[in-house]
């Protein structure tokens, strides 16, 4: 199986609460992009982000250009 068929078995078999690297708020990267002094219309994009909640929570926060990249369509989607 290559990795993009393995990743699209993963986010289409799952919950995203059900994968071990599950965090309900990525606060690491919230606070490496608070400290990067990213302003609100800041370009961010989310290298391999499947079902993160970063996106989620960077939108809270008014962070307006955001983007997500991530091998799977099944996580995007």
């Amino acid at each position: 199986m290559d990795n993009k068929a393995h990743w699209e078995q993963v986010y289409g078999s799952k919950a995203p609460d059900a994968v071990s690297w599950y965090a309900p708020h990525l606060e690491t990267s919230l606070k490496l992009i608070h400290q990067a002094s990213a302003n609100k219309s800041s370009a961010i994009i989310d290298i391999g982000g499947g079902e993160s909640t970063l996106v989620d929570d960077l939108i809270s926060e008014g962070y307006q250009d955001i983007s997500v990249l991530d091998i799977s369509q099944k996580a995007i989607d």
